[in-house]
């Protein structure tokens, strides 16, 4: 059950998830990301060189390039069983970080919409509250833990894929809409979405300088229905 604020755990960025999907296009290499995601516990080289079929060396050189990637994560262990001349040497053990790997060309962050709207309709339910309410809840809450996390509202504009534009004056617009699809169709609930998860951001970052703008996307020139601008002195 969704319970106040939801953790701010950083999404890979575009980009990253790019590299991941570029570095998973590889045979060999995306059947070790699957061995050792399917395992469920932290895999040694020599284990998954032997269920891939190649060389310990050409494992290793590829367990750690989905390290670099952000496809798996990397620890060190003493051995237990093994004796002998450098026995005591700490071994490498790779772990799945991601489940799945998506990326779309502009960014789009639909996994995020679908969480959040999960999560509202959850507190809806468990609290018999309206769910326009549940909705602007969850997505301020969300927006404020990431920018707790990111610091600026740059940052969090860049993770979640807006392509922000600063302008001279200060404003920033948005030159992406994260939740396009379905903003064609339910543009309503995914514009409330929008606002409470910025004005949550703004204020999560501890930007005071910054308030949202709405914005009239039906001439077609922007791509966002809000932007940031300086707030009145």
């Amino acid at each position: 059950m969704y319970s106040g604020c939801m953790p701010a755990v950083p999404a890979p960025t575009w980009r990253a998830r790019l590299g991941a999907l570029a570095s998973l296009d590889e045979d060999r290499r995306r059947a070790l990301y699957l061995y050792v995601r399917d395992a469920g516990r932290p895999v040694g080289r020599d284990e998954a060189a032997d269920a891939a079929g190649i060389s310990r060396a050409a494992a290793a050189a590829h367990l750690d390039r989905l390290v670099d990637d952000g496809v798996l994560a990397a620890t060190f262990s003493k051995p237990t069983s093994r004796r002998g001349p450098g026995s005591g040497r700490p071994s490498k053990f790779y772990e799945a970080v991601v489940e799945e790997v998506l990326a779309a060309v502009p960014d789009r962050s639909y996994e995020l919409a679908g969480e959040l709207l999960a999560a509202a309709a959850e507190r809806s339910i468990a609290r018999s509250a309206p769910m326009s309410e549940a909705l602007a809840a969850v997505g301020h809450e969300r927006g404020q833990a990431l920018g707790a996390e990111y610091g600026s509202i740059e940052s969090v504009l860049e993770a979640t894929g807006y392509e922000p534009v600063a302008g001279e004056d200060g404003t920033i617009e948005l030159g992406n809409c994260p939740f396009h699809r379905l903003s064609r169709g339910h543009r309503g609930v995914v514009c409330s979405l929008n606002g409470s998860f910025l004005a949550g951001a703004l204020a999560g970052c501890g930007d005071s300088g910054h308030c949202l703008e709405p914005v009239d996307t039906s001439d077609g020139r922007h791509a966002c229905c809000a932007r940031i601008v300086p707030r009145d002195p």
